[in-house]
């Protein structure tokens, strides 16, 4: 059995673009989407596929995303990645103009999301207290990376410098080793996926109440919550804190990467009977009267005897038959896959995870809907991200009703 079947497909399958007919969870729902890079775009897409109109402002350099595009050296991937299913515009805040239009915006708009520094919308005259004068119902939403308040509001936060200072880089990496970032901008979007929670909760507020509310969510306290395990260890160890383990768990085992003939799986026994049956399927019954291994803690005591045994089982399978074998015995196991196998993973493309989208100008290519399924809903197919200020003309003199030649004098004047 072939686990990393391809799912390439003729151009001429690729998904067309999508029937908005259908009603969707929050379709009526505008979202004013300032946010740029990763957290704030991450939550807007999330709103976009559950059916909001997501409005994407972009100043006139544009995205940070769009650097690569802007310098002449091609689109860019991970803004499509982000920005799917988005309406685009371009408007400078730093003319009085602009900042007149944006209010205009808001007035029609449910809700405003941005992602900058704390105290850049103020110092632009735009802030929260400003924006609900004109628009109490308005849910003013704002992704940080430490928050709007306290002695660290101010602090420069990337991704990076967020694992630092919540504990995430401390905890990984080798033993012997420094600490390690996490791979993935886990701080991003972690605080991505909370301020997406953080607006539909008021959105749910509001529909009783009637009002407004600013909601905020930093990147520092979003990723806190995935440091539970290792908090627990620091608990029941007496206040001990653990060496950086690698892949190893330092309250269970076996939990590690193991190697095989043609790559890595990552194998666990949470239970007793996963450790029974991985005896049994390695061939090796007298593990379980060794009292070295004999329950959990043994085993942890004795975790490099533990990994010398899994590892010479694992070594003379590939993944694809150690994965099978522990599935079929029901023991959490995974082929270590690379990016261009996950890209095809079937499951993620059956489930709607994963789409095939003809992209103006990236060409075919995968990118992500939402994770979040609200059964009796049938998502359409992702809409391709927009170019920079390819609705200036639908939003401003459409929407706004300011017309066509007020567009184009904005456009003269650098407003837009």
């Amino acid at each position: 059995m072939n686990v990393y079947a391809s799912l390439a497909r003729p151009k001429e399958e690729c998904l067309s673009l999508p029937n908005r007919a259908a009603r969707r969870p929050l379709e009526g729902v505008t979202v004013i989407d300032l946010g740029q890079i990763y957290q704030g775009p991450y939550a807007t897409l999330l709103l976009a596929r559950a059916g909001a109109r997501v409005i994407k402002v972009e100043p006139l350099t544009g995205d940070p995303l769009r650097r690569r595009e802007l310098e002449g050296e091609g689109p860019s991937y991970t803004l499509a990645f982000l920005n799917s299913d988005k309406l685009g515009v371009t408007l400078n805040l730093k003319k009085a103009a602009g900042r007149e239009i944006l209010i205009e915006m808001v007035r029609r708009a449910d809700v405003l999301l941005e992602n900058f520094a704390p105290g850049v919308m103020e110092r632009l005259g735009v802030g929260a207290e400003v924006l609900m004068g004109h628009n109490p119902r308005l849910i003013y939403a704002s992704g940080t990376g430490f928050g709007l308040s306290g002695p660290d509001h101010d602090r420069v936060a990337m991704d990076p410098t967020v694992q630092a200072s919540s504990g995430v880089m401390s905890i990984n990496g080798e033993a012997a080793g420094p600490p390690l970032r996490v791979g993935p901008p886990l701080a991003d979007f972690m605080g991505g996926t909370h301020l997406y929670g953080a607006v539909m909760t008021a959105l749910f507020e509001r529909e009783r109440t009637g009002e407004g509310r600013v909601v905020e969510v930093a990147m520092q306290e979003a990723v806190f919550p995935t440091l539970c395990s290792d908090l627990g260890l620091y608990h029941h160890n007496g206040g001990h804190l653990e060496h950086r383990r690698g892949n190893r768990h330092g309250g269970v085992a076996p939990y590690n990467v193991y190697p095989t003939r043609d790559g890595y799986i990552a194998l666990i026994c949470v239970k007793e009977r996963h450790w029974e049956l991985l005896a049994a399927l390695m061939g090796r019954p007298e593990l379980l009267d060794d009292p070295r291994f004999a329950n959990n803690s043994a085993r942890v005591e004795n975790i490099e005897a533990v990994d010398e045994i899994v590892e010479s089982w694992s070594r003379a399978l590939t993944r694809a038959e150690a994965w099978e074998v522990a599935h079929e015995h029901r023991i959490p196991c995974s082929p270590v896959r690379d990016l261009v196998e996950v890209l095809d993973d079937p499951h993620m493309h059956e489930r709607g995870m994963l789409q095939w989208v003809d992209h103006p100008d990236l060409g075919r290519v995968v990118l992500p809907s939402s994770p979040i399924r609200v059964h009796g809903d049938d998502p359409p197919p992702l809409e391709p991200n927009p170019s920079m200020g390819q609705h200036n003309g639908d939003i401003y003199g459409e929407w706004l009703g300011l017309g066509a030649e007020r567009v184009a004098e904005l456009e003269a004047d650098g407003v837009i």
